[in-house]
């Protein structure tokens, strides 16, 4: 399975994770070519080498007609920051993207117009859609931040070119490198405080821990913010699953280089390779039934099939009493678990439902149509972790059987 894994040990933001794909691909300049042929308003953008505790990799340098966005962590100040008169205006970690009110000379785009510029670009439909996707998690934070409508939500015009193209430049990569599986690792924020205009602000900044609710992440040590709004989003986004680095044989390496110097090595870190089996989150919910019929417990097990639970089953259990009973089980993605744990109140008798969250490892599988003598047959066929094996799809060989009068296994025999 094409795999790319994303380390955060330093966090995230919209130009790091650029750089550490761009580093990915074989033609650099053409990326970079396109960017700048794109027509976002006043942007320049320019690859550069960068070096980080002795490690060479690549700085995306997004210029707004010749201004740099800087950022100002406390007690960290490095060149010149921009203190307009917004609220909420952060200063971020390298991204520098500003999400804020208005009433200021300058410019402020709404999330409308960032939708308009967005399609206004000479994009594919995907890029396009995951553009926006990314924008709406970004704009529903600082709305939620705010305690106003996303409507009502603005972004200052410098910090907006400047996370545009970080965002564009992301999903365009993503749609060149096409991994079939992403995985990213918890992810570092930083700690401390960061500068804005009216005031400091902790770190994470309010709208990064409102995106980063549901992922792994931790402080540590680093003092400074690690983790921007925009970087947040698009990990949310692109995200398959959070974990640690799975057994992958690697293609590629790619380190994107964040500005500021510490003592760790200021880099988002990208593994691109084949990963011969995936280890998923997932989550198993059970309850006890002494009081369903086999009827109810069976059509209570078709619904929640229904519904997007993974595998369903029961096992003969002795409860209370010494009564017999069943105990019904649910596997489930962690996201479907709320929505699947209200199904199994719905449609058994249970009073309570325990849930465990595990992780489960899976071959990679795929479906493939293949012709016989008697007709088709849907082949799954499954791979990885140094295992290779098919099977005739059931369904599929009782119709051609019981249609031609053979035996079911002639038509499993002459399955290619």
């Amino acid at each position: 399975m094409r795999t790319l894994y994303l380390e955060c040990a330093m966090g995230a933001a919209g130009d790091m994770l650029t750089a550490a794909l761009l580093e990915l691909t074989e033609n650099r300049q053409a990326f970079v070519d396109r960017m700048n042929a794109l027509g976002l308003p006043g942007v320049t953008v320019a690859a550069e080498p960068a070096v980080k505790c002795g490690i060479t990799g690549t700085h995306m340098r997004v210029t707004v007609n010749g201004e740099e966005e800087e950022s100002a962590d406390t007690g960290q100040e490095h060149g010149h920051h921009h203190e307009h008169e917004h609220h909420h205006d952060h200063e971020h970690h390298d991204d520098h993207e500003h999400h804020h009110e208005h009433e200021h000379h300058h410019h402020h785009a709404s999330v409308a117009d960032i939708g308009a510029l967005i399609d206004g670009l000479d994009l594919s439909d995907r890029v396009r859609a995951d553009a926006k996707a990314v924008y709406a998690l970004i704009a529903d934070a600082e709305s939620r931040v705010h305690g106003r409508p996303v409507s009502e939500i603005h972004f200052h015009e410098v910090g907006t070119m400047d996370a545009v193209a970080d965002v564009v430049g992301v999903c365009l990569l993503m749609e060149e490198l096409a991994p079939e599986e992403v995985i990213v690792s918890p992810v570092h924020t930083g700690s401390g405080h960061v500068r804005c205009a009216h005031g400091i602000l902790p770190v994470p900044a309010p709208a990064t821990a409102l995106i980063l609710e549901g992922i792994p992440s931790y402080g540590g040590q680093v003092k400074g913010e690690l983790c921007t709004p925009t970087g947040a989003a698009l990990l949310k986004h692109f995200a398959t699953r959070f974990g640690d680095r799975p057994v992958m044989t690697t293609a590629a390496v790619g380190y994107g280089m964040g500005k500021k110097d510490f003592e760790q090595a200021n880099c988002v870190r990208a593994f691109l390779g084949e990963s011969e089996g995936a280890r998923q989150r997932v989550t198993k919910l059970e309850c006890n039934l002494d009081d369903m019929t086999g009827e109810a417990i069976g059509f209570a097990m078709d619904r929640l099939f229904k519904a997007g639970a993974l595998e369903v089953y029961t096992q003969p259990v002795g409860m209370k009493k010494s009564r017999p009973g069943v105990l019904l089980s649910v596997i489930c993605i962690p996201e479907q678990a709320d929505r699947l744990a209200a199904e199994m109140m719905k449609h058994t008798t249970t009073l309570g439902i325990r849930r465990q969250d595990l992780s489960r490892y899976v071959l990679r599988r795929d479906i493939e149509t293949v012709e016989t003598p008697y007709g088709e047959v849907r082949v799954k066929r499954s791979s990885g972790m140094g295992m290779e094996r098919s099977k005739a799809e059931y369904d599929d060989l009782a119709a051609l059987a019981e249609k031609h009068g053979v035996p079911l296994d002639t038509i499993r025999k002459a399955v290619p």
